[in-house]
């Protein structure tokens, strides 16, 4: 089986922090979100081959941070986009993967900002049983949640009816970006576009293979979050430590209180201040200071300031005075 890591997108929601890095590498714990990801497709030993599938901008982050990891599977596909305006959309870009890397095989796709509670190699393992379209479904428990993503309906595992971001959706059963297609139907990809469909969302693929031929879905309880803003990021975060303040043993912290879901990363210095449900990253200056989910991006100056809400980028200088 190969597999695909979708890391293609500019993330311009989580602006400034993710101006110039990939969202997939926004820090969660002691990994990023997408080493998560690394991790299982490396230890699963159906997977022999990883494509990450980036574009031009990124392409160089993606190649320097797998050559200084110990991951022997991945290697990265370039897109020939290096701005959000010239992107293919995803089934375009899988699409022209398949025929640039000569896929032949069963294939599964995940995206590289998704935090996942489940291991992958459960999900190939329902895929290999059902030997169909497969996608992994989540209950967002809100139906203002599910109108932004693709809403799926089941009779048991089998999909009877999906629905691309549905005005009014009646239930709250979503598919989240992680598929599985058998060989045979990797031709579909281009069939599919040479009939003029939507390249975008995924969604809209996997309506139209639904109406074709059977698909079943992979459920899963437990958590999932889609990387897009920094309250989806903060609240990854959050899930991941668990209320617990996390300080590394190379950061500085005096004099000051940290509440729940606190990560301060190697090099930061927190002084006299007071934060909860934030993230310092690495050789930042928080002084005399109160955050409240908020982001402070590397080698940044936060003094004498109370922020709600804010993704300071790096380099920054904010203080009382200026």
């Amino acid at each position: 089986m190969k597999a695909v890591v979708l890391a293609g997108g500019y993330a311009t929601r989580l602006w400034p922090i993710t101006r110039h890095r990939p969202k997939m590498f926004l820090p969660v714990g002691d990994s990023t979100v997408i080493d998560e990801i690394f991790d299982d497709l490396e230890a699963d030993d159906r997977v022999d081959e990883v494509f990450v599938s980036t574009n031009e901008r990124f392409a160089d982050e993606f190649e320097a941070h797998l050559a200084e990891s110990e991951y022997e599977k991945p290697t990265v596909s370039v897109e020939d986009t290096s701005a959000e305006s010239e992107k293919f959309g995803v089934v375009g870009a899988l699409a022209q993967l398949i025929e640039r890397e000569g896929v032949d095989d069963d294939m599964a796709v995940i995206a590289g900002d998704n935090l996942i509670s489940f291991d992958v190699g459960e999900f190939v393992d329902f895929f290999e049983a059902h030997d169909t379209p497969t996608l992994a479904a989540y209950d967002v428990g809100s139906r203002e949640r599910a109108a932004s993503y693709g809403l799926v309906q089941l009779d048991g595992d089998r999909v009877t009816d999906f629905q691309e971001k549905p005005d009014d959706p009646d239930s709250t059963l979503v598919s989240i970006a992680c598929y599985a297609f058998p060989r045979r139907t990797l031709p579909d990809f281009e069939e599919y576009l040479s009939d003029g469909n939507n390249p975008d969302e995924p969604g809209w693929f996997l309506q139209w293979l639904q109406s074709r031929q059977p698909v079943h879905a992979f459920t899963f309880d437990d958590a999932w979050f889609d990387i897009g803003t920094a309250e989806s990021y903060l609240d990854a975060v959050a899930w991941y430590l668990d209320g617990e303040p996390v300080v590394d043993p190379d950061a500085t912290v005096e004099n000051s209180e940290l509440g729940e879901d606190v990560h301060v990363m190697a090099g930061a210095e927190v002084t006299g201040s007071s934060l909860s449900e934030s993230v310092v990253f690495p050789d930042a200056t928080v002084r005399d200071a109160d955050l409240r989910r908020s982001i402070v991006d590397e080698e940044t100056l936060v003094q004498g300031l109370d922020l709600s809400d804010a993704l300071v980028g790096a380099h920054s200088r904010l203080t009382a005075d200026d």
